[in-house]
This record gives C-alpha cells, structure tokens and sequence, in this order.
C-alpha cells in the first residue's frame, strides 16, 4: 500500500537526540566567559530549537550585534570543544531511524543548530548516511520561518501532503504550519504536550519508537488518491 508520507523532517535537539543538559551547559558557561550572571535553566531550555541569534534575542532582547557575536562565539566553543562529551539518542531512536529508511522513507533534518554542530552529532552517531538532505538554522532562516521545510522540499521534489514534521517544540509545530505541511510532536523534549497540543498535531507520541507503527496505522487508513476534507482543512487549504 502507497503510504500517506514520503518525507519525514526530523528536528534534531529533544528529538532525536537528549541533548538539553548539554546545551543549557554550554550557554551557562557562554555566559560566564563574558562575566554575565548565567539565566536560570528553564529560560534556555525554552529556547531549544531556535536558530541561535534568535535564541540570543529572546534571551537577552535588544541586545546589540557585537554581544551577540561574542556569546555564539563562545557557545560554539564550548559546544564544539574536542573533550566534550557527546550527548546521547534517546533510546531507540537509532532503531527507529534504520527501520524508516530500510522502509524507503526519505529522511531529513531540520534544526535549530548550526552546520559545525550537526555535522558534529552526525559523525559522532553515525547517522548521517540515514539522512538525504538536512538545513541548519546558519544556513537559511530559523524556525518557525518554514524556509527550512520549503528547501528540503524543494531540493527532494516531495509535495507539502506527502511531507511530515517530527519534532518536540512548539517552534517545529508552527514551522511546519508555516509550510502548510502535517507535524507529528514527541513529548519527551523541551516543551510540554499541553503546548504542543496548542498547534494541532497529527499525534504526539511519548517515545520515538511508537513512531514505526503510528505510520503503519496512518499508511493503513490512508485513503490514497481519493478526497479527504479532513487533511485539507489541516494543512489549511
């Protein structure tokens, strides 16, 4: 059977990988560098998925340019440093991966995290040759501007009704909104179900391995060709 989704865009951070501990870390240790009393960690947690010049002007707003260089600069430090430890993929998220592609689905990042960085996790994981194509908030506009969306696909040739975001924050459900192309939330990432339920989407899983068989349910009660008003009034048309 023809399944519903040909593409699936995978947030990175919270996601695919627990890397919230390891982010907070590093813009507390940004912050101390440049002598700034470091912002609690909910405040950081809750920009997890924004590009980090957006991350920088939701935390400290109408800060100017050169600060906000200095604090990146000294976030990539830390965050790219050759002792740090990598951060782990939640547990079964490598298997969910492999599984989905062996399925034939064409799989993509789109992240908040700048192109050093994710090519970082990628090498480190091993999981770049499971991914097609990939946009980094350094590269094109943040989320949840749907430009990364509209990019990739674009570059794979896979309509907006055939393509699915994955991700855990409110900033993927909107971007994805944006695009006019369906979201799935997980909710063992940085924002709560509640918030992410706000947005409207398709389903929000409690573990990244029910992702397998939720696309299973949804290839099976795919209508294929035929009309369906209730996808169309989701994506907004």
């Amino acid at each position: 059977m023809q399944a519903e989704f040909k593409l699936l865009v995978f947030d990175w951070d919270g996601t695919l990988m627990d890397s919230e501990a390891q982010i907070v870390g590093c813009m507390q240790s940004a912050m101390r560098d440049l002598d700034l009393e470091p912002l609690a960690e909910a405040s950081i947690r809750d920009i997890i998925g924004l590009g980090l010049r957006e991350a920088l002007e939701t935390l400290f707003p109408g800060s100017a340019a050169d600060f906000q260089q200095q604090l990146v600069a000294r976030y990539r430090h830390h965050f790219l440093s050759a002792g740090r430890l990598a951060s782990p993929l939640f547990g079964g998220a490598e298997q969910t991966l492999r599984a989905l592609h062996a399925q034939g689905y064409l799989l993509a990042v789109a992240t908040g995290k700048g192109r050093p960085g994710l090519d970082k996790v990628l090498d480190e994981t091993g999981l770049g040759p499971m991914f097609v194509a990939s946009r980094c908030a350094d590269e094109t506009a943040s989320k949840p501007d749907p430009r990364m969306l509209l990019e990739l696909m674009s570059e794979l040739d896979v309509s907006p009704e055939h393509t699915l975001m994955i991700g855990d924050t409110e900033y993927d459900m909107l971007m994805a909104r944006n695009a006019r192309v369906a979201s799935l939330a997980v909710a063992y990432g940085v924002h709560a179900r509640e918030r992410l339920l706000q947005h409207q989407p398709l389903g929000c899983l409690e573990h990244i391995t029910e992702m397998s068989p939720w696309l299973a349910a949804r290839t099976a009660a795919w209508p294929g060709d035929g009309h369906d008003s209730k996808r169309e009034n989701h994506y907004g048309r």
